[in-house]
């Protein structure tokens, strides 16, 4: 079966609005901070809430399309974002921002991402045509992220920081009109059963963890009792869910989704690359316009370096997979990303010029970009037809709370201090995190797309 044409476009441009959602809010932080009475902290508890919602709430929104259908969660999550975005347009202060842009938005897109790598693994059934699809899907995410900083900067400066929402609200209908040729090729089943249990424990669970890092600045005791807590409800998330296994019911996550070596070490690549991401472009947005006082145009246009070269990279995505094996391509991706942050540090550090950046945030757009589709592929290329829902709902959750852990434990150092030391220590864990990605993946297995699993 060939995937119906033009299918791909609303997928692609779907996940595209969702990561320029968590991204372009970067450039914003002063203009929010100033328009809304309050801080750099505000603003960034808003990104991480944002960011958090979906991580937590990913794997249950996969859940929900073997029950309700996939495309009907695809247009109900886009109809859920566009209202939250509308809602965060006319914010009056901080507390509707969370609202509509971390709450609302964040459910929606929780709802929606889910059936955008379902569909993509279902409409695309031969191996080369689904890596070629995934590439497109990972590039326009890449791109959201990276292209948010300079899109949302040029609205900003052009109209005012609403104006960007009301963007994210146009694309969303442009979506739902061209998402009307989606056909889900598999029926829904409303008899399925959907674990409530297990959802509230796994959400509270990673809930407690990312609100407790970001404590650290304030609180090292509050820190550490939250993280504490936040582990004991995930321990008891994994014992509710096996307790329903033996039992015979049908638990939020089957156990088995982590019992596939490979699958679990392409996880932890995802979860390692988006911490890269967002935690990169957090601590060197907020570095440009609060330490070195750069408007929202500016501070996007330096970031135009890393969206060029996360688009070169991922455009080429489906090409290098069939010349090189995945493994290869995704330790090469970490490689160059923390030669980038090394190069961020040298020369970014020393001088005065904005464009000190570009070299840097250019290599660690080539890196990411090399490797985001891959890592994808190896995670759902590991599972049954009939296991890509539970499959593609912790793939994203676990690429969400990646992105959330970034921006959290990042952006917990550098608002700690504010200052070229702090920027300094931010891009060093950054590059840590990044050792740690390169790790996972020298165990890989060492093959290409076309060779069988």
């Amino acid at each position: 079966m060939s995937a119906p044409r033009g299918v791909l476009i609303p997928l692609a441009s779907a996940q595209f609005i969702c990561s320029f959602a968590g991204s372009n809010m970067n450039v914003m932080i002063n203009d929010i901070s100033v328009d809304l009475d309050t801080t750099v902290q505000g603003v960034q508890v808003a990104i991480t809430v944002f960011l958090l919602v979906m991580a937590a709430l990913m794997i249950p929104g996969g859940k929900l399309t073997e029950r309700y259908g996939r495309k009907r969660c695809f247009l109900a999550g886009l109809l859920l974002y566009g209202i939250g975005a509308l809602l965060s347009a006319v914010a009056p202060g901080l507390g509707v921002l969370i609202l509509g842009y971390s709450i609302l938005q964040g459910i929606g897109t929780a709802l929606l991402i889910p059936p955008v790598y379902i569909l993509t693994t279902l409409l695309f059934t031969d191996t080369a045509s689904r890596a070629k699809a995934f590439g497109v899907v990972m590039a326009m995410g890449g791109l959201g992220a990276a292209a948010g900083p300079l899109i949302g900067g040029l609205i900003t400066t052009a109209l005012s920081w609403r104006s960007a929402f009301l963007f994210q609200a146009t694309v969303v209908l442009l979506i739902v009109v061209l998402g009307r040729r989606i056909d889900d090729p598999l029926p829904p089943d409303p008899s399925k059963p959907f674990d409530i249990t297990g959802a509230v424990l796994s959400a509270v669970g990673l809930t407690l963890i990312v609100l407790g890092i970001q404590s650290a600045d304030n609180n090292i005791r509050l820190m550490v009792a939250s993280v504490a807590l936040g582990a004991a409800v995930l321990a008891c998330f994994v014992l509710s869910i096996r307790a329903k296994e033996r039992a015979g019911r049908e638990p939020l996550i089957a156990t088995s989704m982590f019992t596939d070596r490979v699958a679990d070490l392409g996880l932890v690549t995802q979860l390692t690359q988006w911490m890269l991401l967002m935690g990169t472009s957090f601590v060197v947005a907020a570095y440009l316009q609060v330490v070195r006082g750069y408007n929202a145009i500016e501070t996007g246009v330096i970031f135009t370096a890393a969206t060029l070269g996360l688009l070169a990279t991922s455009l080429a995505a489906a090409r290098l997979a069939r010349r090189h094996p995945q493994r290869t391509l995704i330790r090469a991706g970490f490689v160059v990303s923390v030669l980038g942050i090394v190069v961020l540090l040298a020369l970014a550090g020393r001088s005065l010029n904005p464009w000190a950046f570009a070299p840097g945030l250019l290599l660690i757009g080539l890196g990411l970009g090399l490797m985001l589709t891959p890592s994808v592929t190896v995670v759902q290329s590991s599972f049954t037809e009939e296991e890509q829902g539970e499959i593609s709902g912790l793939s994203r959750s676990v690429s969400n709370l990646g992105s959330s852990l970034g921006t959290a434990l990042t952006g917990t150092i550098l608002v700690a201090g504010l200052t070229g030391r702090a920027y300094a220590a931010a891009m060093i864990t950054l590059a840590g995190i990044g050792l740690l990605g390169f790790l996972a993946a020298t165990f890989l297995p060492d093959r290409t797309i076309t060779d069988p699993p």
